[in-house]
C-alpha cells in the first residue's frame, strides 16, 4: 500500500509577489457602494476603516503585487506549506482518481489565516496604527490575528460570535495567549451590541453582527483601524500565496489540477487556492473546474441573489455586490461556525455569475462522515470548516469511480480540528 507523499518546496520558493486576479478577470466587479451616498466608493472613504496601503490593494488591478521583505521573512515560520498525495483515502474510496491537498494547517495558528493577518498587521504598524479591531467566527481568524499583533506591538480587540465563544473555549484562550482581548459578540461594549442585548438577551450573535461591533469600535477609537478575515479582494490577494506554491508543487507532482475545490465562507481560503489556477482559465492556456463548498445552513452562492448588500448586520460597511443571503440573515448554529457568512464577496461572486467557478451545499452530517474517513485514512483532524472541501472532494472523487475516468483533485486543507472536538464529540 502507497503511504502519502509530500511535495515539499524550499524557502526560496516561497513566492515573492501575491497574485491579483482583478487583472485578469473579462468582467469587472461592480463598484463598493458608499453605505450613506449609495455612490461608488472613493478609495479615501475606505482609509479611516483600513490601513492606507490595504487600501490600495483593494482597488488595484496590478497583476503581481510584490510581498514585503519583513512579511515573507515570517511566513518562512511554516511556509512553504506542504502539498500532499492521499493514497489512503484514494484507496479507501477505490476511485481512479488522484486526491492532493494543499496542508494549510501547519501554521502556527492552525490555518490558513495567517498568510493576511501577518501581512495586515504589517501594514497598519508601518502606517503607526496602535490597535485593530475585528470579528472572528469559529476563532482561527482572531488567533492568527492575535498572534501577528503580538508581533508587530499592536493592541487586538476581538468580537467572537457568541455561538462560537462559548462553545469553543480554547479558541479564546488561544487568543488571550498571544496577547488580544475577545468578547462574545454580540457585547456590552457597542452600542449596536448594547442594542441587540436590550431585544434579545439571548442572542446568540453571527459574523455580521460581531463585524459591525468590529467597525464600530474601530471608528470610535484613536488611532484605531479594523481588520478583515475573507471577502474583500486584498484579504483574498493575500491568501494567492497557497495557489501559487501549489503550481510549483503539482509540477513536481508531474500532475495538474481537473478541480481545485475548497471550502466557502467568505472566500479567503477558496481564492487563495483557486485564483493562481483560474488565471490559466482565464486567460485561456488550461481547463478547470472550481468547486466552493458551502454549508447547506448558509448556501449563498447557491441559493443567495446576486445583488448590493451591506457586509455586516448593522449596515455600517460599504454595499458590496455579490451572492447574498441578506445582511440580516441568521444561520442555524452548526459546528462550522467560520463559514456562517452571509455574503459571497464581490470577486467570487463575478466569476460565479461569469460560469468560472462552481459552488455546491452540504450538511453536516455529511461534512463529519468525511472528515473523520480523512482522520483515520491521512491521519490529521480536519476543523469543521475543512471538512466540506474533504466532502466535497469525495463526492467528484466518487462520481470518477462510477464513470470509470480518474480525475486530478485538489483541495486546500483550511485548518486542523485539534480544537474543534467537542464538534467531534457530538457527532459521534
Amino acid at each position: 500500500m502507497k503511504t502519502s507523499k509530500k511535495f515539499l518546496l524550499q524557502e526560496c520558493d516561497i513566492p515573492t509577489q501575491w497574485y491579483n486576479i482583478l487583472a485578469d478577470m473579462p468582467n469587472q466587479p461592480a463598484p463598493l457602494l458608499n453605505p450613506g451616498t449609495r455612490e461608488p466608493l472613493k478609495p479615501e472613504e475606505m482609509e479611516g476603516l483600513f490601513a492606507k496601503a490595504l487600501v490600495e490593494q483593494e482597488f488595484s488591478t496590478e497583476r503581481f503585487i510584490d510581498i514585503p521583505d519583513e512579511v515573507r521573512q515570517l511566513y518562512k515560520a511554516y511556509r512553504p506549506t506542504p502539498l500532499v498525495r492521499a493514497y489512503a483515502l484514494e484507496k479507501a474510496l477505490g476511485t481512479p482518481s488522484k486526491i492532493f491537498f494543499k496542508n494549510e494547517s501547519v501554521s502556527p495558528v492552525g490555518s490558513h489565516k495567517m498568510n493576511t493577518a501577518i501581512a495586515q498587521a504589517y501594514y497598519n504598524a508601518e502606517q503607526g496604527i496602535k490597535l485593530l479591531t475585528t470579528e472572528t467566527g469559529a476563532g482561527q481568524w482572531g488567533s492568527a490575528m492575535s498572534a501577528a499583533c503580538r508581533h508587530f506591538g499592536l493592541e487586538l480587540m476581538v468580537f467572537m460570535v457568541k455561538n462560537s465563544y462559548n462553545a469553543k473555549p480554547y479558541r479564546k484562550h488561544v487568543i488571550h495567549t498571544y496577547g488580544g482581548k475577545v468578547a462574545a459578540s454580540p457585547s456590552n461594549l457597542t452600542d449596536y451590541g448594547k442594542k441587540l442585548l436590550a431585544e434579545d438577551p439571548e442572542n446568540q450573535g453571527s459574523l455580521g453582527i460581531a463585524i459591525s461591533e468590529a467597525v464600530e469600535m474601530a471608528v470610535k477609537s484613536g488611532n484605531a483601524r479594523y481588520t478583515l478575515g475573507s471577502v474583500l479582494n486584498h484579504v483574498l490577494l493575500h491568501q494567492t500565496i497557497i495557489g501559487l506554491e501549489a503550481e510549483k508543487q503539482m509540477e513536481m507532482a508531474g500532475e495538474y489540477p481537473d478541480k481545485v475545490i475548497a471550502c466557502f465562507g467568505g472566500g479567503s481560503n477558496f481564492g487563495g487556492v483557486s485564483f493562481p489556477f483560474l488565471r490559466r482559465v482565464l486567460n485561456g492556456e488550461r481547463k478547470l473546474t472550481a468547486i466552493a463548498a458551502e454549508p447547506a445552513a448558509c448556501p449563498k452562492l447557491t441559493t443567495g441573489k446576486l445583488e448590493y448588500d451591506f457586509g455586516d448586520t448593522a449596515g455600517m460597511t460599504p454595499l458590496i455586490p455579490m451572492y447574498t443571503l441578506g445582511h440580516d440573515f441568521q444561520p442555524e448554529q452548526i459546528h462550522a461556525a467560520g463559514l456562517r457568512y452571509h455574503g459571497g464577496g464581490r470577486i467570487v461572486s463575478q466569476l460565479k455569475k461569469d460560469g468560472f467557478i462552481e459552488s455546491c451545499a452540504i450538511d453536516q452530517d455529511e461534512t463529519f462522515r468525511a472528515g473523520i474517513l480523512f482522520a483515520r485514512t491521512e491521519g490529521i483532524i480536519p476543523a469543521p470548516e475543512s471538512t466540506h472541501a474533504i466532502a466535497a472532494t469525495i463526492r467528484e472523487a466518487l462520481k470518477a469511480k462510477e464513470s470509470g475516468k480518474g480525475e486530478v483533485l485538489l483541495f486546500n486543507l483550511s485548518g486542523h480540528g485539534f480544537l474543534d472536538m467537542g464538534a467531534y464529540e457530538k457527532y459521534v
